[in-house]
């Protein structure tokens, strides 16, 4: 690992729980602030340290450490306002990163004009994504950096005989493949070498533009 990110989470409803469990589970530090006991006791055991306290108020944002975290989350339910007003607190306070759950596009729209670093909506992310795995054969999943790019496995026939040098897929597509493995074998081969000629029925692993792979016949 590079090194530990100090994280922040407001709000440690369902959403902020999962996610600050996820965190910790890959080796980071993070920080949980909410106003509710409940939430504050079941997170007790799971995050670095967590506070019962009200982020709206920025002293207490201050007293806790916030102006030294790496990333914070904010994910405060619906309430519009209060998630506005905590992101120009933070930004404020210095917060290099600062993420916040939004609850439609309208929300969305003004988090963004206001600073934020990143927008989310859950429900529009699994929405898209499962439509893809639904509708897009060997569709792996987005890349949480970038929702235009993703991940997916394809299938070769037209490309049998040819390496990947001959394809110049990079150059071509903006595709990189990433790994390969035999058709029913679960074993990749990672950074597969380009001038191997391909056979009918390996999987490719390539990242790219999601419509991009959508449209390749491999």
């Amino acid at each position: 690992m590079a090194g530990k990110l100090q994280v922040g989470i407001i709000g440690l409803g369902k959403f902020g729980l999962r996610f600050g469990k996820a965190l910790v589970d890959l080796g980071h530090e993070v920080v949980g602030v909410d106003t509710d006991m409940d939430r504050v006791k079941m997170a007790q055991n799971v995050f670095t340290q967590v506070y019962q306290a009200d982020a709206i108020e920025k002293q207490a944002l201050e007293q806790i450490g916030f102006a030294d975290m790496t990333h914070v989350l904010i994910s405060v339910g619906e309430s519009i306002a209060a998630s506005a007003m905590i992101t120009m607190y933070l930004k404020e306070m210095g917060v290099p990163s600062v993420w916040v759950k939004a609850i439609n596009d309208d929300h969305r729209k003004l988090l963004l004009k206001i600073g934020v670093d990143r927008v989310i909506i859950p429900e529009y992310m699994a929405a898209k994504e499962f439509a893809h795995r639904l509708a897009v054969p060997g569709f792996i999943e987005y890349l949480p950096f970038d929702r235009s790019m993703a991940l997916k496995e394809l299938k070769i026939k037209n490309w049998a005989g040819k390496t990947l040098k001959d394809l110049d897929l990079t150059n071509k597509y903006g595709i990189q493949v990433i790994a390969i493995r035999a058709d029913g074998s679960r074993r990749f081969r990672f950074i597969p070498r380009a001038d191997v000629p391909l056979k009918e029925d390996q999987v490719l692993v390539a990242l790219g533009k999601a419509d991009v792979l959508g449209q390749v016949k491999p």
